[in-house]
């Protein structure tokens, strides 16, 4: 199957690099159809440009406090500079709390196709 997801430029251009393989989204309807072995076109919301992967992994939690304790933040979008002071609630800046616990979380594992 093939997914469709928007991205801002930062995380867009650091899946693009291969910088980031973790795409984290809420676990809404849409995610619940994910598998392992589908994949994903990512499209920069300001530019159009896209990029495809394939899913490899798929993890689920309860909350993105759970998924920031399990998962390699460096795989996930924070880099070297910034993975000292990152925290679940950086995720605010996308998704209530009300939709993460309606929902719970997913980090979205990915390789470059």
């Amino acid at each position: 199957m093939l997914h469709k997801m928007n991205l801002n430029s930062e995380p867009f251009e650091m899946i693009r690099c291969g910088e980031k393989t973790i795409e984290l989204r809420l676990y809404d309807e849409k995610r619940k159809m994910i598998r392992v072995g589908d994949g994903i076109i990512f499209t920069e919301v300001t530019t159009g440009e896209t990029v495809s992967a394939e899913v490899i992994g798929l993890h689920i939690f309860d909350s993105f406090y759970e998924l920031y304790r399990a998962l390699p933040l460096l795989k996930c979008g924070y880099t070297p500079e910034n993975v000292g002071s990152a925290s679940h609630t950086d995720m605010r800046e996308y998704y209530s709390e009300g939709e993460e616990k309606k929902y719970g979380v997913i980090g979205i594992e990915l390789r470059l196709v």
